[in-house]
C-alpha cells in the first residue's frame, strides 16, 4: 500500500488517457501554424483554462513551467530582480520547502535581506510576527499554503491582505495544498501561486506558475518567445495536457476526497495515539491537510521504521522527499521546537483518494508491532537500564560521560 502521496501521486487512468495522443499522433510543435501544430496549441489552451478555472483565475495568467520547484524559482527571483530598485527585503517563513529556502539562500549571497519568520508549536506563524518585520524595502511575502511534512495550513487569507494593503508581492506555494483544499487566488489575495502536477495525479515534470495580471517578473528561461516570453522553450504538451486533465478532475472531486481522506486521517490519528505509548501527533491538530499525518515516537530511528513498513508492504516516509537522503534532523520539526532525537522518530503518511483502499486498524498494528521491535532494540527506551553502570568497551571503567 502506498501512503506516500505527498512525494509523488499515481498518474491516474483518465489523465493517462487524455494525454497518450500527444505522445505519437498528435506530435505537433504548438508555435507551427499548419494544422497538427494548430491542434498542440488548442490543447495547450485547453489545458490553461482547466488550470485557470480550478484556481479561480484568467487563463492569460497561468504559465506552465517543468513543476514546483521551477514556479517558485521563476515567482521569487522574477519579482526579486524586478523590484530590487524598489527594495530587497523578502519575508518567509523557516518551515519553507527547499526549492523556496534555497532560492532565497541565493538572493543572500546577491545582497537580498531575508527574514525568516518562526512558527509556533504548531507550524503556524504569528501575524503580529509578519506585521513587525515589514519594512519600507520589503518587495515579497513568500508563505506555503500547506507545509509538505507536517501539513499545518497557514492564515494566507489574512496575510495576502496585508501585502495587498503594503503594496507587496505575495508568493504561495501551493503544492501540496492544491487538489486538497480549495485554492482560490482572489479570495486569497495572491500575486503569484506556485503549482505541480504530479501531486495531483497527473504526469511528473509539469506544473504552472500563476501570475496576477499586473505583475511583471523577469524571466528564469529566455528562448523563444513561448509562454508570452516569460518561459522560454518548446512546450511539454503532453505533460500539459495531463496537468490540465488533473486539475480538472481533483476541481471537480475537491468536496468529496476531502470528505474521504479527513475521515480516513482523523481515524488514523485516533488509533496510532491511543493503540502506541510515547506517539505524538507533529503539527496542528485541526488546521491541517485533509491527507497528510505525521507522528514521532519516542527513542526509535525513523528510516528504521520505514524499512519495516517497507517489509511490510507499507510504503511512508519520514518527511519531504526532496532531502531524504540526508541523515540531519527535519529543518521542519526542529523549527516546532522539538528535540532532536525525536525528531529522528518521526513517520510521514499522506494519502490520496485511492488510500481507502487499506485496513487502517492492520496498518495502526503493523506500525505498533514495528515501534514495539525497535524500542526492544533502543537503549533510550529501555528504563531498566542502570545509566550510572554502563560500562565503557574502551576504557572498562565506569565512564558514563565518555
Amino acid at each position: 500500500m502506498y501512503l506516500d502521496n505527498s512525494a509523488t501521486t499515481q498518474v491516474s487512468e483518465e489523465v493517462f488517457k487524455e494525454m497518450e495522443p500527444y505522445f505519437m499522433q498528435e506530435f505537433g510543435n504548438p508555435s507551427t501554424l499548419y494544422g497538427i501544430g494548430r491542434e498542440s496549441k488548442k490543447a495547450l489552451d485547453l489545458a490553461r483554462q482547466r488550470v485557470a478555472d480550478a484556481i479561480n483565475a484568467k487563463p492569460e495568467e497561468i504559465y506552465f513551467t517543468s513543476g514546483g520547484s521551477e514556479s517558485d524559482n521563476l515567482a521569487i527571483k522574477g519579482i526579486a530582480f524586478k523590484l530590487q530598485k524598489k527594495g530587497k527585503h523578502i519575508i518567509t517563513t523557516n518551515i519553507e520547502h527547499p526549492a523556496v529556502k534555497n532560492t532565497l539562500g541565493f538572493l543572500e549571497s546577491l545582497d537580498f535581506k531575508v527574514t525568516y519568520l518562526p512558527v509556533n508549536e504548531n507550524g503556524i506563524i504569528e501575524i503580529e510576527d509578519l506585521k513587525e518585520v515589514i519594512t519600507d524595502e520589503t518587495i515579497l511575502i513568500s508563505v506555503m499554503h500547506a507545509n509538505n511534512e507536517i501539513g499545518t495550513i497557514q492564515p494566507i487569507e489574512e496575510i495576502g491582505k496585508i501585502a495587498r494593503e503594503k503594496g507587496i508581492k505575495f508568493h504561495v506555494d501551493a503544492v501540496q495544498s492544491f487538489g486538497k483544499i480549495e485554492v482560490d487566488v482572489e479570495k486569497l489575495n495572491i500575486d503569484l501561486l506556485a503549482l505541480s502536477s504530479h501531486k495531483i495525479n497527473g504526469p511528473k515534470g509539469v506544473g504552472a506558475l500563476y501570475i496576477r495580471k499586473g505583475t511583471r517578473v523577469v524571466p528564469l528561461i529566455h528562448g523563444g518567445g513561448q509562454e508570452k516570453g516569460i518561459r522560454g522553450g518548446t512546450e511539454n504538451v503532453p505533460g500539459i495536457v495531463g496537468f490540465g486533465k488533473a486539475c480538472e478532475l481533483a476541481a471537480n472531486n475537491l468536496d468529496e476526497h476531502y470528505k474521504k481522506l479527513s475521515s480516513i486521517r482523523d481515524e488514523l490519528i485516533d488509533k496510532v495515539l491511543s493503540t502506541i505509548p510515547e506517539a505524538y501527533l507533529n503539527g496542528d491538530e485541526e488546521t491541517r491537510l485533509p491527507n497528510l499525518v505525521n507522528f514521532r515516537f519516542k527513542a526509535i530511528e525513523g528510516e528504521s521504521l520505514i524499512l519495516l513498513l517497507d517489509a511490510k508492504g507499507y510504503q511512508a516516509s519520514t518527511g519531504s522527499a526532496c532531502s531524504s537522503n540526508t541523515l540531519e534532523a527535519s529543518p521542519v520539526l526542529t523549527a516546532l521546537g522539538l528535540d532532536p532525537v525525536d525528531v529522528h522518530g518521526s513517520l510521514r503518511i499522506s494519502l490520496a483518494p485511492e488510500s481507502d483502499s487499506f485496513d487502517v486498524d492492520e496498518f495502526v498494528n503493523t506500525i505498533a508491532e514495528s515501534v514495539k521491535r525497535l524500542r526492544e532494540m533502543s537503549p533510550l527506551w529501555n528504563q531498566e537500564l542502570d545509566y550510572d553502570n554502563i560500562m565503557c568497551r574502551k576504557h572498562e571503567d565506569n565512564c558514563r560521560k565518555c
